[in-house]
């Protein structure tokens, strides 16, 4: 089954983005709808030291294996079902389990740095930023990290002033400019996300 409509959700760090995934998801149906996070594509890196891994760019375009990611996200694309990786966020790597993916009527492809790549872009139908206020955004930053990934505040804060803001404005903010819609205040603006989900029904409908 070939998608009959691919959509790629942007915008920095904990924007909200996954939520405003989910809640399409809500709206459209969990059978219509196929999420993909492209956080499991991030390289490998069981060859570096705990102190490397610890001062790994994770926000550059070259933190992600770019080449798998393309390829399963182009056979999604075309209908084909693909076995995604899972990634280990506390040790950064990659686990030996994988994730079976058969294709939906929608597929969405969540990242930020989704926007930032030509290939990924030229797979979409549809382009979405996901805007918030970066004191937001830092914030769930660190409640996420702390509770999910089991690090401490200041390592956070630490990555957010070293690699994430930097990288933000280098490669995340400027991708806005490819959105066909852009959505402040993430998975809380209903009102934009209902008038997504609608057009999503209508073609689905036709």
């Amino acid at each position: 089954m070939k998608p009959v409509t691919v959509i790629g959700i942007s915008g920095g760090t904990c924007s909200g983005k996954t939520l405003v995934a989910k809640r399409i998801v809500e709206q459209v149906g969990e059978d219509n709808v196929l999420i993909c996070n492209q956080d499991n594509y991030y390289r490998d890196l069981r060859d570096l030291n705990s102190e490397e891994r610890a001062n790994w760019n994770f926000d550059r375009p070259e933190a992600i294996d770019r080449p798998l990611f393309y390829q399963l996200m182009t056979e999604l694309a075309n209908g084909k079902s693909v076995d995604e990786p899972i990634y280990d966020f506390v040790n950064h790597v990659r686990t030996a389990k994988t994730r079976r993916l058969d294709p939906k009527p929608v597929l969405i492809i969540e990242g930020i740095l989704v926007l930032n790549d030509s290939v990924i872009r030229d797979l979409l139908d549809f382009k979405i930023y996901v805007d918030e206020d970066s004191d937001i955004r830092l914030a769930r930053r660190i409640q996420r990290d702390e509770m999910e990934r089991g690090r401490s505040a200041n390592s956070v804060l630490d990555q957010y002033l070293n690699t994430v803001r930097p990288m933000h404005l280098k490669y995340v903010e400027p991708s806005k400019l490819y959105a066909d819609i852009i959505i402040p205040g993430g998975g809380e603006n209903l009102a934009a996300i209902g008038v997504l989900a609608n057009h999503i029904k209508t073609l689905l409908a036709q």
